[in-house]
This record gives structure tokens, sequence and C-alpha cells, in this order.
């Protein structure tokens, strides 16, 4: 059978050059007689892995000295709770309330201290991001910097002067260039852009470690954490060994930056079509639009089933939105090529040509 393209939006499609070489190591990584899921996260042989792991992804995400970098498991979900764990103090924290996991997050957070929700969108079905007002005492400032569901994303970095900047970029990470100075943490579930689901990246400014509540489990301490090198526990070996791979791949491609460019041509590609579309309509706020996920309806529930199956038997699945959204949700992550977004629109135009507009 031939691959498909995978629109999923996490777990999602990883870059075939990635499986390729993952395929080659699996029974035997070089030399070692062993695969990599069968090491030791302290034998020699893993550790040289890991710290190149660490090293091509300092590289790549263009992070600064002063920075830990930390592979967790727990995900996203988990650092909701992590996050106030470690910055709240007692004090309270400011939350943009972009869509679902930013909720989500201020949800968790709630137990933990003060929770101020500094702006949000959620009474417009979060298709933009929202205004916002930040307290000039708060902890740190939390964003979600692209809405996987709703399809959104932040055009800037808000300043927060320094009140440490916290960002979720479970779903863009490694897609857009960004200056890691302007935060004090950074975390990516790494399913989407990086690796197989079970490995959270954590990107952490030192100076903001050891500073957790006295009650925070040992395990979500990122003091603890970066103090073992990300192995109090054993981590996710496999998964780290992929977002190595990863990290390499995207230095072939040109980094981060060549790699933002391919993503915009993607993006424009499809939203152009939408713009003109007689059939279908994105339902982002064009100016706040994700590069990411791209969510799209006809307005007619049937017709939208209708062309999930017909995409699927083209070869293009996953294209069903988010259960709570309805419609249909193309992402596009870095591992998509051109070529699947072209057959995406492909198919949209024939879609809609035989349904008579």
């Amino acid at each position: 059978m031939n691959r498909v393209y995978n629109f999923a939006p996490g777990p999602s499609m990883l870059a075939t050059e990635v499986l390729e070489k993952v395929q080659k190591d699996l029974l035997c990584y070089g030399s070692t007689g062993m695969s990599v899921m069968e090491m030791s996260h302290r034998s020699k042989m893993y550790l040289e892995i890991f710290n190149k792991t660490v090293a091509d992804f300092k590289d790549v995400m263009g992070i600064p000295e002063g920075y830990k970098v930390l592979f967790l498991q727990g995900g996203a979900t988990q650092m909701f709770a992590t996050v106030p764990l470690n910055l709240m103090q007692g004090g309270k924290a400011d939350y943009i309330d972009s869509g679902n996991f930013a909720h989500n997050a201020l949800v968790e957070a709630k137990k933990y201290g003060e929770v101020v929700v500094a702006g949000s969108s959620r009474d417009d079905n979060y298709t933009y991001i929202p205004q916002y007002t930040l307290s000039p005492d708060a902890k740190y400032v939390h964003i979600t910097t692209n809405n996987t569901i709703y399809g959104t994303r932040y055009d800037h970095v808000p300043e927060t002067g320094d009140i440490p900047l916290v960002a979720d970029m479970s779903s863009n990470i490694l897609s857009e260039v960004y200056d890691v100075s302007k935060f004090g943490l950074i975390y990516a579930g790494a399913q989407k852009n990086v690796a197989p689901a079970g490995v959270t990246i954590v990107v952490v400014r030192e100076d903001l470690l050891g500073n957790e509540a006295a009650y925070t489990p040992k395990v979500m301490s990122l003091k603890k954490m970066a103090d073992a090198d990300s192995m109090l526990n054993t981590p996710n070996c496999f998964g780290i060994y992929v977002a190595g791979l990863t990290f390499e791949w995207l230095k072939q491609q040109g980094g981060v930056a060549a790699m933002e460019k391919i993503n915009i041509e993607k993006a424009n590609l499809l939203y152009d079509f939408l713009d003109n579309s007689k059939l279908f309509k994105g339902t982002a706020n064009a100016k706040d639009r994700s590069r990411m996920n791209v969510t799209f309806v006809t307005g007619d529930a049937d017709l939208d089933a209708a062309f999930v199956k017909e995409a699927a038997a083209k070869g293009l699945v996953n294209l069903k939105g988010h259960r709570i959204v309805g419609g249909m949700r193309a992402s596009i992550y870095n591992a998509m090529p051109m070529e699947g977004v072209k057959a995406l629109v492909s198919f949209m135009k024939e879609f809609e040509a035989a349904n008579g507009r």
C-alpha cells in the first residue's frame, strides 16, 4: 500500500527520511547490536544519542546561554500543572484564553493560585486571538502560540517586560523562528511536529528553576529534572531518538527559517483557495490564521462528512475537524510536503465542481 497524505493534528506524520532511518536502525542501531528501544538510558551508547539530540535542538531552535533543555513525559497536559507548581509561588498568573488547550491550562492552574484571564475569545468560539491586558504583578504570563482545534496563531510575541512569558508551542514548535530570549519557559508535546507521542520538550530559563511549591512531585520539579538531565526517571528513550532524527532532518532542510518560508507557502496555497471558493469557507479570523492547522467548513454537515470520506478514498486522510467544532481541519506541519497540500487543493476543486458550486 502506498503512503497517504496524513493531515492528522497529532500524532501526526513524520518526515519520510526520518521513518526510513528508524526502519533501518530498528533492529540494530549502528554497531551496538541492539535497538535504541533496548538500551539503558544511562549507557554510553544512549547518552551519545541523547546529548546530540539536545545539542541539535539547541541549534535549530536558536537557544541562547542560560536556558536548560529537558525531554520529559506527561505531555502538555501535565505541563498545565507543572508550570504553576514551579512558577506561581503562591501569587497570581495571567492566562490568555485563545483556544481549548489554552483554556484547559488556565483551569488547571487555578488549583495552585490566582489566575487572571487577561483576554479571551471563548465567547466567539475562539475564532481569533483576543486583545489582552496584563497584570503588573503577575508571576508569569501564559500563552498558547498556535491553537490546533480552532486554527489560530499569534502573529506576535506579547511584550511582558520582566515578567516571564510561558508558551505552549505544542502545535507549532520549530515551524517558525522565535526569539527564545523573549520567553521564560517554552513547552511542547512532540507528537505534532517532532516525534511520536510521549516526549514533552521543555526550554526553561535557568533563573526560574528552584522555586517550586514544597508539595510539587519530584517528577514535576523542573529543577530536579534539570539537575538530573531529564533522567530522574527513565525517559522516553525511543521518542527522544526519533526527535533527534527530526532535528537532523530539519537542519538538512535549511533550518527553521527555511522551513518557515515553506510553511507560509503551503498555508497561503490553501487559504488562497478557501478565500476564492464558492463552497468552502475558512473559520478563523483572517489576521489570526494558523499556518499549521487550517480549519474550514462547507456549511452543510452532511456535505462535510461526504468530503472527508471521499478525500480519504483519494489518500487524503484525517481531515475531519475536532469533535467540538466539526467541519474539516488540515494539519500541515513541517513533515507535510507541498505536494500534499497541492493534492488537497486539487481534490477540493473537484469536490466543489461535483457539488454544483
